[in-house]
């Protein structure tokens, strides 16, 4: 008796460390089994192929969605290169952070490679020199409020992880160790007055909902001991349940039990399509941005070109004032005019400057980076409108008169009238078959419809058809000792079944009687909701071909303004040369050239804002996500008249 229970507290005293042990390395293995990079990469697999699929749903095509800034930008290269004022080493990227208490840098979790905007950088201290193409891609990159809807739309599609689960198989899985040590104040012997005992216990689960409304779980538990030290002896207990559920009447149907993630697939495919129509509103943006920074310098240099042009006159006047060619108050008159020039001179420079470091914060790059803006776009866009609605001044059109003498005026195009009703009809067309919004608003009339009926469901009768089997085993229980084992089995005689029916009669529906009533208003909501984005887009798009055609006018108006500026300037020159110029006049004439060239470039500016603006409102726009976009033609569309060829602005033939 003495060495069985000797042998039985060594035993006990063996097994414990190796519990220990064992309990250690399972521990790590859980732990180590998976790493956060791993989980980072599953995480981003699945983001990606939930976008894929919106983008497919969305708008036909697929695209990658990056959310991390890359090793190497463009923000940071000027940082170095330009040796800017620097507070933090956060400034130049998340790679450049030191390491502290909670930040340390993994090369595992951060991306390498270099940003598609900083190839245009080729280093040293000189200006950047962009284009509009550049200054879009730069953008995309660089852009805080870009990065912040991209990374938006990937937290959407992490999001979509989580609502899509909800009919998946869910397994579940726990083992427990527990350990129970004892002693005996009666036993005198060291080896005896302690007792160990340990337990070991697996269990594993499943459930299952289903898109009719079922539910099924199941669950095993094995209760193992014995199984580390080999005692044989020592009883393996089992219990294992099943569970179903089955709606009959409210809450039965796939329409009711899939709303959720209907819902959520539905809101996400909104947010791609926002996100789309997004992209076309920020290459806009960026257009009209750097197009203002192109006209701030154009000004800058016309009024550079006028300060020049009234220095050169004032000093001629001088000369001619001292030959007594021209009086001297008409010099003083030249001297003042060019103290205000040199003030309008400057005042232009310091605009420049100002717009240029507001551009530059739009493109998400500091402002103190030295860039400048390319003079080939600005040549090219003169081509452009140049072809479009160029006219110069020719002999004066003495026009037509009534029969009463009176002036008859041609009045312009109207969008509710003639060829630019026609384009107009054709333009709303478009763009209720094109505009992603518009198209989501349409979307959700039928949401609200579903909601509805979801809501009617809820007021009938619940009835629910239920049952669960079940089975625990233990040493003690009639089949262990029948079949004459210490250890527990799941024997088919042991199992227990229960079923269930659960009828809820619709007695107290007052939760739900409201609910549905206000579902029934949210129907009407949608459809007042849907009619203003209808009314709205229309309005909209009629603005935009109104705008069209006062800005092609507009132009042709300020070709033909500044062609007169320069004809008077020229004449007024002749004439002060040959000591015959009024200065009043001359003044007067180039004060009206600068005002006409800052009119026209304004003019030609405002034409090619309004035309890509036009291409958003339609939803023509093809946009990624790196910068690069595609425009339609208007004109093959029906949407623009054909351009004319330049022509001279002459007399009406008799």
């Amino acid at each position: 008796m003495h060495g069985d229970a000797e042998g039985k507290a060594r035993g006990n005293a063996r097994a414990l460390p190796r519990l220990v042990v064992f309990t250690c390395l399972l521990a790590a293995a859980l732990q180590g089994c998976r790493s956060a990079q791993d989980y980072r990469k599953e995480a981003d697999e699945t983001a990606a192929a939930y976008l894929a699929e919106g983008q497919r749903a969305a708008v036909g095509r697929t695209e990658p969605i990056e959310v991390e800034t890359p090793a190497e930008t463009l923000r940071r290269r000027l940082m170095i290169d330009q040796k800017l004022l620097v507070k933090d080493p956060a400034s130049f990227g998340i790679r450049d952070i030191p390491t502290n208490l909670y930040w340390r840098v993994d090369e595992r979790m951060l991306p390498g490679g270099e940003d598609a905007a900083a190839s245009v950088w080729h280093g040293g201290t000189n200006a950047l020199e962009i284009g509009l193409v550049d200054a879009v891609r730069i953008a995309a990159f660089n852009s805080r409020e870009y990065k912040s809807r991209k990374e938006a739309l990937f937290r959407s599609a992490l999001g979509m992880d989580l609502e899509d689960d909800i009919f998946r198989n869910i397994f579940s899985g726990s083992l427990r160790s527990s350990m129970n040590v004892s002693r005996d104040e009666n036993e005198r012997d060291a080896l005896e007055n302690h007792s160990v005992s340990h337990n070991e216990s697996a269990t594993f689960g499943v459930s299952r909902r289903f898109r009719n409304g079922a539910r099924l779980t199941g669950s095993i538990m094995a209760n193992i001991a014995g199984m580390l030290t080999g005692d044989t002896k020592t009883a393996w207990g089992s219990s294992a349940d099943l569970s179903v559920s089955i709606p009959l009447l409210r809450g039965s149907g796939e329409l009711v039990n899939s709303e959720s993630l209907t819902q959520a697939q539905r809101s996400f495919i909104y947010e791609v399509r926002a996100f789309e129509q997004y992209k076309r509103t920020f290459i806009c943006q960026i257009e009209s941005a750097y197009l203002a920074l192109v006209l701030a310098k154009r000004r800058q240099q016309n009024q550079d070109e006028a300060f020049r042009r009234v220095i050169r006159s004032t000093r001629r006047s001088y000369r001619m004032a001292e030959a007594s060619r021209m009086s001297q108050s008409q010099f003083e008159q030249a001297h003042q005019s060019e103290l205000a020039s040199k003030a309008s001179w400057i005042a232009s420079c310091q605009s420049y400057e100002t717009t240029k470091d507001s551009f530059k914060m739009t493109l998400g790059l500091p402002p103190d980076a030295r860039i400048e803006p390319r003079e080939d776009d600005l040549v090219e866009l003169e081509r452009y409108v140049g072809r479009v609605a160029k006219l110069e001044a020719g002999e004066y059109d003495m026009g037509d008169d009534d029969d009463d003498g009176k002036i008859v005026l041609d009045e312009p195009d109207s969008v509710d009238g003639g060829d630019l009703k026609a384009r107009t009809d054709r333009a709303i067309d478009i763009a209720f078959s094109n505009r992603l919004d518009f198209v989501s608003c349409r979307d959700r009339v039928e949401d609200a419809q579903r909601k509805l009926l979801i809501a009617e469901d809820a007021l009938r009768a619940e009835v629910t058809l239920g049952a669960s089997i079940s089975n625990v085993a233990d040493p003690a229980s009639p089949g262990m000792r029948r079949s004459g084992t210490s250890h527990g089995r799941i024997h088919p005689r042991e199992w227990s079944t229960n079923p269930l029916l659960t009828v809820d009669l619709p007695v107290e529906r007052r939760r739900e009687r409201n609910a549905y009533r206000n579902a029934l208003i949210a129907v009407e909501a949608a459809v007042r909701e849907y009619q203003q984005e209808e009314d709205s887009l229309k309005n909209t798009i009629r603005a935009d071909m109104r705008s069209m055609s006062q800005t092609k006018d507009n132009l042709q108006i300020q070709y033909m303004a500044m062609n007169l500026a320069e004809r008077r300037v020229r004449n007024q020159e002749i004439l002060l040369q040959a000591g015959r110029a009024d200065m009043t006049v001359m003044l007067e004439a180039q004060d009206s050239l600068v005002q006409a060239k800052n009119s026209l470039y304004s003019a030609m500016i405002n034409y090619k804002n309004q035309e890509l603006a036009l291409q958003r409102d339609l939803g023509l726009l093809e946009v990624s996500v790196n910068g690069t976009w595609k425009e339609a033609d208007l004109v093959a569309l029906g949407v623009l008249p054909k351009p004319e060829p330049p022509q001279r602005n002459l007399p009406k033939p008799n």
